[in-house]
């Protein structure tokens, strides 16, 4: 990967670089999802938001099992999201080991390390279980070079009931073609137990939205990476909950496994947890967030 090309001062056109003009008032945005800082933008933004600088971002792929995403290059500063194997990463900035941009599935904006990314690849397969083994020979016996988590993107090759990829080989079992529909309440139920983390991805710590994300993006769907934009992205409203619907409390969601059962990841009890509905919405409205404990159900195409 190299670095990407940073474009010139505002009135200065450089050599080889388009000259853009910001015309009216500048929008306003959400800081999570469009790459912008007092120094530096994506330059898709250009002729939207003014930046001293554009830049066009490179893509790479993570090539960590799973690597924090961070609100700013600082192993001390809060985790916003995690980028898994194999998810493709818009690279605008590089400083100090740490690169900038934003994951392109979810276009959520943070900075990952450096030495996480790689070159991007084009996935044929998804990890539909965790602590997967990529073994050195197709051998159940063999050592492996990493252990993958559920939702980790692979490109690779079947030979019987292997998957070949460049690390090594991947048990065919442990994986499904990448646009093969899951059932979204099957893969939130895989996650039971999870320690709560804010930020977190994986079964090692993951917070209720990225829950929903993950189960989301096994049925072939996508959403963004935080509560409230999933809401706000998802407008088809239930008034009668089913399976596989989804329940914003608040600044929280989940996913129902029935009409009357919520999955989520809960800060409360610090794990994920299947709970009736009526338990989760009386434990949400005892929270300092939470004003109207009212949930709101919504339903993906």
């Amino acid at each position: 990967m190299t670095a990407p090309v940073r474009m010139g001062q505002p009135g200065s056109t450089p050599l080889g670089h388009n000259r853009f003009g910001l015309t009216g008032v500048s929008k306003s945005f959400d800081t999570r999802l469009i790459a912008i800082r007092a120094d530096l933008a994506d330059i898709a933004v250009a002729g939207e938001h003014f930046a001293p600088h554009y830049a066009a971002p490179m893509m790479g792929s993570g090539v960590a099992p799973y690597a924090a995403m961070r609100d700013a290059p600082d192993l001390s500063a809060p985790m916003v999201s995690e980028l898994l194997y194999g998810e493709a990463f818009a690279l605008l900035d590089v400083t100090g080991g740490w690169a900038w941009g934003y994951s392109h599935a979810d276009h959520r904006v943070g900075y990952v390390a450096v030495d996480a990314l790689g070159p991007t690849i084009a996935p044929t397969h998804m990890v539909v279980r965790d602590d997967v083994l990529v073994h050195s020979k197709m051998d159940s016996n063999s050592g492996g070079s990493a252990i993958l988590p559920f939702g980790a993107l692979l490109m690779g090759d079947v030979q019987g009931e292997w998957l070949a990829v460049s690390a090594g080989f991947v048990p065919l079992s442990s994986v499904t073609p990448v646009g093969t529909p899951v059932d979204m309440a099957s893969t939130a139920a895989h996650f039971l137990d999870a320690p709560y983390l804010s930020g977190g991805r994986t079964a090692k710590g993951i917070d209720a939205a990225a829950l929903v994300q993950i189960s989301a993006q096994a049925a072939g769907l996508s959403l963004p990476r935080d509560a409230d934009t999933q809401q706000m992205a998802t407008t088809i409203t239930a008034d009668a909950p089913q399976r596989g619907d989804l329940m914003f409390i608040g600044d929280h969601v989940g996913l129902m496994i029935d009409a009357d059962h919520v999955l989520h990841a809960c800060p409360i009890q610090g794990k994920v947890v299947s709970e009736p509905l009526s338990m989760a919405v009386s434990r949400r409205s005892g929270t300092i967030d939470t004003a109207d404990p009212t949930p709101i159900f919504k339903r993906l195409p």
